[in-house]
């Protein structure tokens, strides 16, 4: 009997740590799921354009196509190649998050400077031209899913350097649980927007009441506007985190100056409205890191499109796209 009594005190004891471990684990991965949320953001403003342009019973098709490669890619692909870089070159996460970085804040500054200097994008109006549309899905899920690798490095490196040092399996299943968890905000997010004009229409035509008819034209009505938003917050989150990560990529390299600066600021700004002292500390860091990662962006423009967009067209084989 003593003996018994003495398993299900081991069987207690080990229940009480699993259940610890998964309280560590849910909140270590709710901690590092906001940490990326800013990439989250732009990863679902970012995806609809890729569904442009097909009938509606191909869109949540090719949507289904573009969240199994996130998945593979966060899960087959960047999990384990960051957790082996963690345990055997952890000194090379900081640079490899500051280039992820140094990305959205190209990416988000060459959109505004599309926006003030309009030009055609050649690859985009090539796909348009394209008559075969089963080739055309093939090279838009192709090209979301490359897309959606590198915002997934970034979203897995900022997951990864947010996780509290702790056992291997721990952060291994943390990344995969925000990895999964941030795949079906973003994917159930692209899939509502994108069927939300065609719920619209339904509504407005087989609305039992005038209401909910107008409600439904209000919904299609609204939907390109919706998209435009989605657009431009995208843009804001690409600055907004690109600079955050290259600043604080920057003091973690020793380079303090950025941080502290902003710190400063933020702390000032937050004095003179002691009623929101917080919201105003974080507007202001928010501002900065953004204004930091549009002008490192700008420099970034000519530097990829003249330099490094050639060269890779030219290792590559193909032709730079005008």
């Amino acid at each position: 009997m003593s003996g018994l009594i003495a398993l299900l005190d081991d069987v207690a004891a080990i229940a009480k740590v699993a259940a610890s471990s998964v309280d560590d684990i849910a909140a270590a991965a709710a901690k590092a799921g906001s940490k990326a949320a800013g990439v989250v953001i732009d990863d679902a403003a970012v995806t609809p354009k890729y569904i442009t342009g097909f009938s509606a019973d191909r869109e949540l098709p090719i949507i289904w196509k573009i969240a199994r490669g996130s998945v593979r890619n966060k899960l087959v692909i960047l999990l384990p190649g960051l957790l082996l870089l963690q345990a055997f070159l952890p000194q090379l996460i900081t640079p490899l998050l500051m280039l992820g970085g140094a990305y959205l804040s190209f990416e988000g500054a060459e959109k505004v400077f599309h926006y003030l200097f309009p030009h055609g994008d050649a690859t985009v109006e090539q796909d348009f031209d394209t008559g075969d549309p089963v080739h055309l899905e093939e090279e838009r899920v192709a090209g979301a899913i490359k897309t959606d690798f590198i915002l997934s490095a970034e979203i897995m490196t900022i997951t990864l350097a947010a996780i509290p040092s702790s056992t291997l399996w721990m952060e291994a299943i943390t990344l995969g649980i925000v990895g999964v968890m941030i795949t079906v905000v973003v994917y159930g997010a692209v899939a509502l927007i994108v069927k939300m004009d065609d719920v619209g229409l339904y509504v407005a035509a087989n609305g039992r009441t005038g209401f909910g008819r107008s409600m439904g034209r209000g919904l299609v009505a609204g939907m390109p506007k919706l998209l435009v938003v989605l657009s431009t917050v995208g843009t804001v989150a690409m600055l907004w985190v690109g600079g955050s990560i290259l600043v604080h990529g920057a003091e973690a390299l020793g380079w303090h100056a950025p941080y502290d600066t902003i710190h400063h600021w933020a702390e000032i700004a937050a004095a003179q409205v002691p009623q929101a002292s917080g919201l105003v500390a974080w507007a202001v860091t928010a501002a900065c890191d953004g204004v930091i990662g549009l002008a490192f962006g700008f420099a970034l423009i000519p530097v990829v499109t003249r330099v490094l967009g050639p060269l890779a067209a030219a290792l590559s084989g193909g032709k730079k796209a005008g």
